[in-house]
């Protein structure tokens, strides 16, 4: 028979004991109990998407801000996610369906492809912010020739690369109409080019009516005002009174097909742009497929070039891979 100090030598410590009894569990109800900071931090993702239209401007244009780069509020479920496997918390991949179901909700049909070609259509279009700054203006002309393209609109032209489009594009495009920075060729006669006043020193709008074989549609052609974002805020002002006055303008259109063009610098999200989208349709959103960015070129952020119509119908809409321009080409197809 073992002695008593053999037995006491054998016997497992106490603390071990309890963690035996208790493993089970705490080891059960410990992935609910983990995680609750990433739970917290999940739910908080979601109150953007909910409730970005009562962000306000008043404070550094903060809405704004947000609305034009809403789709990246969802970046945070993949990265909350990961934390939630690190630490193996049920509570936290829960609670992370909250803003996973509603980005899918909001975005999620601009990753579904629609299966179409786009069918017939009576117009091509195509818009570029073409950039002061490029430095090969001929082989953005040949990137833009290859889109075959029926109407061309140009933003951010200089004058020395205006002789170069010009040129470039004479054969295809024997209609042109230039006003300030901003241009449009047509292979369809233009006529009643003109100047649009958007509250600059200089033109950077123009409307023209363009003969198609189905009829006539007026194009407005714009670049808006630029905006920044530094330690006050989303800087947008002077964008914001051009948006205005374009508007009205627009609003005030007689013809039944009207096309609008340009860069304006602000995503179809922000509501600042809402004088110029109300009563108009965005190409891309129609009919086009994933979320349309077009800058930076390189590593597109968001869609601030656009193609909006009234009185038309986008049947596809797409966009160019990057030409030269830290803008990428946005080009729809249109039946009237």
């Amino acid at each position: 028979m073992p002695d008593r100090q053999t037995a006491l030598a054998s016997r497992p410590p106490r603390s071990a004991a309890r963690k035996r009894r208790s493993g089970g569990q705490r080891r059960t109800g410990g992935k609910w109990r983990r995680g609750i900071v990433i739970a917290v931090l999940a739910i908080l993702s979601a109150l953007p998407l909910m409730f970005h239209r009562h962000v306000p401007n008043s404070v550094g244009n903060l809405g704004s801000l947000l609305d034009t780069f809403l789709p990246w509020v969802g970046l945070a479920v993949p990265v909350l996610a990961v934390a939630a496997l690190v630490r193996r918390s049920a509570t936290a991949g829960v609670a992370l369906l909250v803003p996973a179901v509603v980005w899918g909700l909001m975005f999620g049909h601009l990753l579904i492809p629609n299966g179409s070609d786009g069918g017939p259509h009576d117009l091509r279009v195509l818009s570029h912010n073409v950039d002061a700054d490029n430095p090969d203006p001929e082989r953005t002309a040949a990137d833009l020739l290859a889109a075959d393209a029926d109407v061309i609109a140009l933003e951010e032209i200089t004058a020395a690369d205006l002789k170069v489009y010009k040129r470039e594009l004479a054969a295809e495009y024997p209609h042109v109409v230039s006003r300030g920075t901003v241009a449009l060729w047509s292979k369809f006669p233009v006529e009643e080019g003109k100047a649009v006043d958007v509250g600059f020193s200089w033109t950077r709008a123009l409307r023209a009516e363009v003969s198609t074989p189905e009829g006539k549609v007026a194009f407005y052609v714009a670049h808006l005002a630029s905006v920044r974002v530094g330690t006050s805020g989303f800087t947008s002002n002077q964008r914001n009174e051009t948006i205005k006055q374009l508007g009205q303008q627009i609003a005030a259109e007689k013809r039944a097909g009207v096309v609008v063009m340009g860069d304006f610098n602000g995503t179809a999200n922000d509501r600042s742009l809402a004088p110029i989208t109300a009563g108009l349709r965005s190409a891309q959103g129609a009919a086009g497929q994933g979320f349309g960015f077009t800058w930076p070129a390189k590593f597109p952020m968001a869609r601030i070039d656009h193609i909006m119509v009234r009185g038309v119908t986008p049947t596809k809409a797409w966009v160019m891979e990057p030409t030269g321009s830290d803008h990428r080409p946005v080009v729809a197809e249109l039946t009237i």
